[in-house]
């Protein structure tokens, strides 16, 4: 392996930025003097993941149960006006997430890395970018790392609650009494715990591929809900006023993004050349994603019409079996998908403190994994009501992270190399920022109103 002190030396730029310049080792140069450096070649890890195990976690993240809000985000654009923008949404989040790897790849061959963060592609992008941006680089890195933490802190604490609520909602049916949702909670930490200490991705492959399994059984019973005595499809409208989309947009979205678990997905890849590309991994996920999403908010929305209510399974009668058998699968689901949202929150915090404990890292790590889902656990046994201040941050930043930092990172990675003909790059990048902060905004807004609507 190529040896990193001699391929990437940090410099002092102006205004005291790093620039990172590599000076490539003997055995990188031939004799024509061009160098051959291949990041994928050299990268050596101890449980690479395959592209199947890859395309397996990439599903579980964008299946999670804001696919349950398909009905009713269906409300505000229409039959054909939901299929086309849920297109147009999954093609948006799809290409940002392309953007960021394949600008990882680039800095790849330019560092002689093997290897980067979302955080330190952004942050090597600007110190390698244009003078203007290289005094950004650090604050950038800080920006994403912290965001990212939160956003999936606090997406871990919403799964403990949306666990427990399914699971007291059929207990409390048969049991005759309401239970306490907070001692529900309690009583996931040692098993979420025990989920946390799964130690990598190639092991955490099988329990993605159970909650798939849950999700996909729970979907079908809902599918069988729907198409069982649907109403004629012309009783609802093709088309809603264009005025009420970006409310479509805002459920749509955030329920689909998944920017994340992008990096740490390719950085644990055995072959990550095939993560992108037109048949790669991203490209595979996404559409069968896309497909899902669509067959749930148009039957949905054919069945329910704006009786759809914000979870699809709150339109199930509770006192049938099979809507009881979904609550619990879903339930099941999303506590296997916990391990792989709490790995986003693992990798940022390890990252942060693993210099500081050389001896026993093993030990240290393992500590920080118990004591970062004990406090999720906490966070929602005090406030079960979270859900919406969640929803807020998973707006501004899902936003800002998912959508506007990628197309910032390519501009400032391509910057001397150009944008194309006719400069294409930056027109199409105007209309993803569009896009961004119409998510940003009418996102923001959705939240603070159920917040108002929780403390009415």
């Amino acid at each position: 392996m190529v040896n990193e002190m001699e391929t990437f030396l940090p410099q002092d730029g102006k205004n005291g930025a790093t620039v990172y310049k590599f000076t490539p080792a003997k055995s990188d140069v031939e004799a024509n003097g061009t160098i051959q450096f291949d990041p994928f070649k050299e990268r050596k890890l101890e449980h690479p993941t395959t592209d199947g195990e890859t395309l397996t976690h990439l599903l579980k993240a964008s299946l999670g149960t804001g696919i349950l809000a398909m009905p009713v985000a269906f409300t505000y654009a229409g039959l054909a006006g939901g299929i086309l923008a849920t297109v147009f949404t999954a093609f948006i989040c799809t290409h940002c997430a392309y953007v960021l790897v394949k600008c990882g790849h680039t800095l790849y061959r330019r560092t002689h890395r093997t290897a980067m963060s979302f955080s330190e592609i952004a942050e090597v992008a600007f110190e390698n970018g244009p003078e203007w941006g290289r005094r950004w680089g650090m604050p950038t890195s800080y920006c994403i790392r912290y965001g990212l933490f939160i956003t999936y802190f606090g997406t871990c604490a919403v799964y403990t609650v949306i666990i427990a609520t399914n699971f007291q909602q059929v207990i409390e049916y048969y049991y005759g009494s309401p239970l306490n949702l907070r001692v529900m909670i309690a009583l996931l930490l040692v098993p979420l715990i025990l989920l946390s200490w799964i130690p990598n991705l190639k092991y955490l492959a099988p329990v993605s591929m159970v909650a798939n399994v849950f999700m996909g059984v729970g979907l079908g019973i809902t599918f069988y809900y729907l198409v069982t005595d649907m109403p004629p499809v012309n009783d609802r409208p093709l088309f809603l006023p264009v005025m009420q989309w970006p409310a479509f947009f805002a459920i749509v979205i955030f329920a689909m993004e998944a920017i994340g678990v992008v990096m740490p997905l390719e950085n644990q890849m055995k072959t990550p050349q095939n993560f992108i590309g037109l048949c790669g991994v991203l490209n595979q996920g996404m559409a069968g994603v896309t497909l899902i999403y669509i067959l749930l908010g148009f039957l949905g929305y054919v069945k329910y019409g704006d009786e759809a209510q914000g979870s699809i399974t709150l339109n199930l009668p509770i006192e049938e079996i099979p809507a009881q058998a979904v609550k619990i699968l879903i339930a099941l689901a999303v506590y296997c998908t916990f391990g792989l949202q709490f790995y986003v929150c693992l990798d940022i915090g390890w990252v942060a403190i693993k210099d500081r404990f050389t001896k026993r890292p093993k030990l240290v790590e393992y500590v920080m994994r118990t004591i970062l889902v004990t406090a999720a656990v906490l966070l929602a046994v005090a406030v079960p009501t979270i859900g919406p201040f969640i929803g807020l941050i998973g707006a501004f930043c899902f936003s800002i992270l998912g959508l506007l930092i990628p197309i910032v990172i390519e501009m400032v990675t391509y910057w001397e190399e150009g944008f194309g003909p006719g400069n294409w790059i930056v027109w199409k990048n105007v209309v993803v920022f569009v896009f961004g902060i119409i998510a940003l905004v009418f996102g923001s807004k959705s939240s603070i109103q159920d917040i108002l609507a929780l403390y009415a």
